[in-house]
């Protein structure tokens, strides 16, 4: 282990001036215990406690176990002497062979010497001697960190259990372990200790890999280097010197001695971030006494000299760096100072005091912490409140004071034990300065922190530079749901002056809530629930002074008044979005979810109703599902189902099913938890739940149904659930938020031809189109035109629509709207458009303009919409007319362009009837300068349906001669013939339609034969899709017309299908089947014919 590795075990192992005490104080050696973090409990013994870390930990040593037995085999067999033995949560029947199963329990077939089981299950704890069976039950787990976390807080000494007392003391000696284990013994002796010697080498490997990830990580929080503040301190010096530029009197340092991290204030000030204290002396004013922190700088109460604890606190705004600082402060300064001079180093400074290194980790989440650890941090976070302040114009934000102690661990870490004498020399120093500060400040130099405190701290920051704001994220977590709400810059009053008496009232209840019995915290509780809660500076009150911590601790008592008082205020305060984040990163969303166990009814409300605020961001609402919360919220929706004459308890029944409704909400915005909904038999009981006559139970309901049924599953099971029959009922509430999820519900599962048929069946159509009528409300609009589009796909909605004028009503709806409204507006027109009458409605009511004008935007879902809705409104010959004079089919033809393959299939499509239904198509389609080289080269794409589009595109072009031998230069033949291999039926149909219609120019018959386009041709025939066949005979037609191409289709026995479709219904298919075969009968005779006559 190298140098830093050392360092950092030793303070681990407490060789340092700071004391960790919820460090087990184990004898095991291994240092895992001591790495992570732990938990206190009343009964003295601490759990894991769940944060980032230690699940990081606990997955390389699964990682580690799962894969001994078979990197091991040797030392996998070794028995240990003592079992390791903790609760489980597997059962007899979770195993298979190789062991032996009895009413009891199970035991392993392998046994040790003295004939006990390797393995011995004794519901519900397990006895384990070897790693071999622990390999083999941790590979039956289901969850496999649960049992290593158990296993983990269970055998607290697992070292000693594993190679015994005597083994592990001789291992904990310096000297040389091995030789002394193998000398004077027996052969069996001696073959068992060098299996422990190995043994013991690879659990000191794993530790050391375990130790090193987790110096990575803790290494990866330093965020400033004095290195900078020291840099500026020179600069500013140089204007002590004497002469015209002279600008101070002197600039100092209050403390001569540098720790090896380059600070110099003591550790129990560096805890806060604080690195050094100055004293600056102007010309025409009074002393200054600055301190310099991680964070920034900022004038304290006249630190003179080291150890005057009344002159650390802060009696300014905190200030990017000290120029700032000093310009705020000095006016005689700000106006003297030659900017010009000194403009290149205070770009070098500005640089360096605002370099940030920014972690790309997991968040890392906090342990509870005991009130005694609290009540130590209390005091130092009321002196440091974090205000917003302004710096060159430019506002700039304090860190959360979590951020302070992330600076611990490294700080001390390279302080410590890397220069043993300087060492001693602080320690002398402490007592000397312990004497002289008296007990308060004794107090604090003995401070005990723990390890697990200095994770998990987060917030999130922008620092600013001169030129921009530059974000920061300080702890990242990658996400595929776009839409979250991640951590965001803390907004602060300018100053203390402007927070109200409410922000100082609540800090001191807060203090009170940390020492007092339960009658007097639930007393103080019901104090701050007087205030209002709702109010910001109030929320960040309790947060700042370490309130969140306490409430959260008092979740873990056995006091049901607190929990109550406690989750109330949680309640209030989680709608602020730091809070909810700051409960996250402390670890309270664990303790939240359990409490949805608790028999106590107001509890489990309570409890849901704060998840269904936390549960707004990605990382919390993946924290509930991690630790079962979503089938505990499930299990709230079971619930009476006849919701009238309803007894108090009954009652709360439903109140308990209506909060867990709101947290499931909040919750299903997750695809992974949509599924664990799904699985946990949700939608039986949701579907219970939406037959309420209650408002504010069918809101949560309903919402989450309608984010569910982004789905398949889910909307099957709604359908199948007779669910639409009530989203369409309570289409006519008076609630437009009810209305609106309802609407948004069916929007969704309409894409189903089904349910379209159950709304119009349970008469939904009619109350779809009213909604139209609140052009105000643009969530209930955009849902209301998205339940119509949807609906519109099935024609029969169609003339139902049309006797509602919800043609007329849509039209109207194509201005002044916002995208979201207009996607699915257009996409309605687009559906009603298909029947004739329709496109006449929309060119009388206006419509063809706007619909041309949105060709010009930019929403990809948009453009797809409008090209459909032209396209149709094309077959219009009036309608076209109307087009071509707006000059919407350039605006079409341009959209080839786009490089989204819908927006250019959808263009292609739109150009169909354009071409077709336009008074000089020909002479159109050749003033689009670049258009037909556009569609050629689009046939080099790999998506089938662009491919189709421009097939369909082509065959419409190349009715025109002129424009086909445009196209016939620019290689149309060749790339057509190469798409004829394809299987895609859709794309069969327009390919050999526009291969037909390309065979009229010059030689292009006898080219489509040369390309080996003729054989594919004739394999189309046995498609079972008759447009496929119909567009090939008369490709097949217009080819055989080359007596090469005619030997070809011969050869590939295209006569007997020809022959066999001729039979058809339709005669333009006959048709051309019957001209295909007359012309290889022709020149079957014309061969004949010169036999004869050879």
């Amino acid at each position: 282990m190298d140098t830093a590795d050392n360092t950092f075990v030793n303070v681990l192992k407490g060789k340092s001036c700071l004391k960790f005490t919820t460090i087990p104080a184990d004898k095991m050696g291994i240092l895992l215990s001591r790495a992570a973090q732990w938990t206190t409990a009343s009964s003295g013994t601490g759990k894991l406690a769940f944060t980032p870390m230690n699940e990081s930990l606990l997955e390389e040593i699964l990682c580690f176990v799962e894969q001994f037995n078979s990197q091991h085999p040797q030392e996998a067999e070794h028995v240990f002497d003592e079992p390791l033995q903790w609760r489980t949560t597997l059962v007899a029947s979770d195993f298979k062979t190789d062991y032996d199963i009895s009413n009891l329990g199970v035991q392993s077939s392998e046994k040790d010497s003295k004939g006990h089981p390797l393995l011995l299950l004794s519901p519900p704890t397990v006895y384990v001697r070897s790693f071999s069976q622990l390999s083999k039950l941790v590979n039956l787990a289901d969850k496999k960190l649960d049992e290593i976390r158990a296993c983990l807080e269970e055998n607290r000494d697992p070292l000693v259990k594993i190679l015994g007392t005597g083994f592990a003391k001789v291992l904990e000696r310096e000297d040389d372990t091995d030789a002394l284990l193998l000398e004077d013994k027996g052969k069996d002796e001696r073959l068992d200790s060098e299996v422990k010697v190995m043994l013991f080498h690879l659990l000191q490997n794993i530790d050391k890999q375990l130790l090193n990830k987790l110096l990575e990580k803790i290494s990866e929080q330093v965020r400033l280097d004095p290195t900078a503040v020291k840099t500026e301190v020179e600069l500013l010096k140089q204007f002590c010197s004497k002469g015209e530029n002279r600008l101070l009197k002197s600039v100092q340092y209050t403390s001569d001695y540098e720790f090896l991290n380059g600070c110099r204030a003591p550790l129990w000030r560096q805890v806060h971030g604080e690195m050094f204290y100055l004293v600056i002396e102007p010309y025409d004013t009074e002393k200054l006494y600055i301190t310099c922190s991680n964070a920034g700088v900022f004038l304290n109460g006249g630190i003179k000299q080291m150890g005057q604890e009344s002159g650390y606190e802060r009696t300014s705004e905190v200030f990017k760096d000290l120029l700032t600082l000093l310009k705020n402060s000095l006016h005689n300064f700000a106006e003297n100072i030659n900017k010009q001079d000194f403009a290149v180093q205070e770009m070098h400074l500005t640089q360096m005091i605002e370099h940030v290194e920014s972690v790309d980790a997991e968040e890392q989440g906090q342990p509870q912490r005991s009130y005694e650890q609290q009540e130590n941090n209390v005091d130092n976070k009321a002196r440091q409140q974090h205000m917003p302040i302004e710096a060159d114009g430019e506002k700039t934000y304090e860190p959360c004071p979590r951020w302070k102690n992330l600076v611990l661990l490294s700080l001390c870490g390279k302080t410590e034990e890397a220069n043993p004498s300087k060492r001693s020399g602080e320690e002398k120093s402490g007592e000397i300065q312990n004497k002289k500060l008296g007990l308060a400040a004794k107090s604090k130099m003995k401070a005990e922190f723990s390890v697990s405190s200095l994770h998990g701290r987060v917030s999130s920051q922008k620092i600013k530079t001169p030129g921009r704001a530059l974000p920061v994220e300080l702890f990242s977590e990658s996400s595929s749901e776009s839409e979250e709400e991640e951590e965001q810059a803390e907004r602060r009053p300018e100053s203390n002056t402007d927070l109200p008496a409410e922000y100082w009232q609540i800090q001191k209840l807060v203090k009170y809530l940390k020492g007092g019995d339960p009658t007097a915290t639930v007393l103080t509780l019901c104090a701050m629930m007087d205030f209002n809660l709702m109010q910001e500076a109030c929320q960040l009150a309790i947060r700042d002074v370490g309130g969140l911590e306490v409430l959260i601790n008092l979740l873990d008592t056995d006091e049901v008044k607190c929990k109550i008082g406690s989750l109330k205020i949680l309640r209030k305060i989680s709608h602020n979005v730091q809070i909810r984040q700051t409960i996250v990163d402390i670890g309270g969303l664990q303790s939240i979810v359990k409490i949805l166990d608790s028999p106590v009814k107001d509890l489990k409300a309570l409890a849901a109703e704060t998840i269904a605020n936390v549960a707004r961001f990605h990382r919390a609402r993946r924290i509930v599902r991690q630790y079962a919360g979503i089938k505990k919220l499930v299990k709230l929706l079971d619930c009476v189902t006849n919701f009238t004459n309803l007894t108090a308890n009954q009652k709360k029944d439903i109140d308990v099913a209506r909060c867990g409704a709101l947290a499931l909400w909040s919750c299903s915005k997750s695809t992974k938890n949509k599924e664990a909904i799904r699985k946990a038999e949700g939608i039986p009981l949701l579907g219970r739940l939406l037959k309420s006559p209650h408002e504010n139970m069918l809101i949560p309901v309903v919402g989450t149904l309608q984010e569910c049924a982004s789905e398949e599953r889910y909307r099957i099971a709604i359908q199948t659930e007779g669910m639409i029959k009530d989203l369409v009922k309570n289409l006519s509430s008076d609630s437009d938020e009810l209305q609106m999820h309802c609407a948004s519900a069916i929007f969704k599962c309409a894409e189903d031809k089904q349910t379209r048929d159950l709304v119009r069946k349970y008469r939904g159509l009619q109350p779809l189109v009213s909604l139209l009528e609140k052009a105000d409300n643009e969530q209930l609009l955009a849902a209301a035109t998205g339940a119509i589009w949807k609906c519109s796909i099935s024609m029969e909605n169609v003339a139902k629509f049309q006797e509602y004028k919800a043609l007329e009503i849509l039209v109207g709806l194509l201005t002044d709207q916002p995208e979201e409204v207009l996607v699915n507006v257009v996409g309605a027109l687009g559906e009603f458009a298909q029947i004739p009458a329709n496109k006449a409605t929309i060119r009388k009511c206006g419509g063809i303009k706007p619909l041309v004008n949105l060709l010009t935007g930019t929403n990809q879902a948009l453009l797809v919409n409008v090209t459909k809705a032209v396209g149709a409104c094309a077959t219009d010959k009036d309608n076209m007319a109307i087009i071509d004079q707006l000059d919407g089919v350039r605006l079409v033809w341009s959209l080839l362009k786009n490089p989204n393959a819908d927006v250019q299939s959808g263009a292609a499509w739109a150009l169909c009837p354009c071409i077709e239904n336009a008074k000089d198509a020909g002479e159109m389609v050749r003033s689009l300068v670049g258009g037909l080289e556009l569609i050629v080269n689009l046939l080099n794409t790999t998506n089938n349906e662009v491919l189709a589009s421009i097939c369909a595109s082509i065959a419409k072009i190349a009715k025109d001669k002129e424009n086909l031998a445009v196209l016939t230069d620019h290689g149309v033949v060749p790339l057509l013939a190469k798409l004829t291999n394809t299987s895609d039926d859709r794309l069969r149909r327009y390919l050999a339609e526009a291969i037909g219609h390309c065979c009229i120019w010059g030689s292009n018959r006898s080219s489509f034969g040369d390309a080996g386009a003729v054989a594919p041709l004739v394999h189309y025939l046995k498609s079972k899709d008759s447009a496929v066949h119909q567009s090939t005979a008369m490709a097949l037609y217009q080819l055989s017309k080359d007596p090469s191409n005619c030997i070809t289709m011969h050869e590939r026995g295209v006569v007997k299908p020809l022959i066999h479709i001729m039979g058809s219904n339709d005669e333009m298919l006959q048709e051309a089947a019957a001209g295909c075969v007359r012309n290889i009968r022709l020149l079957a005779m014309a061969n004949r014919k010169a036999r004869l006559f050879q």
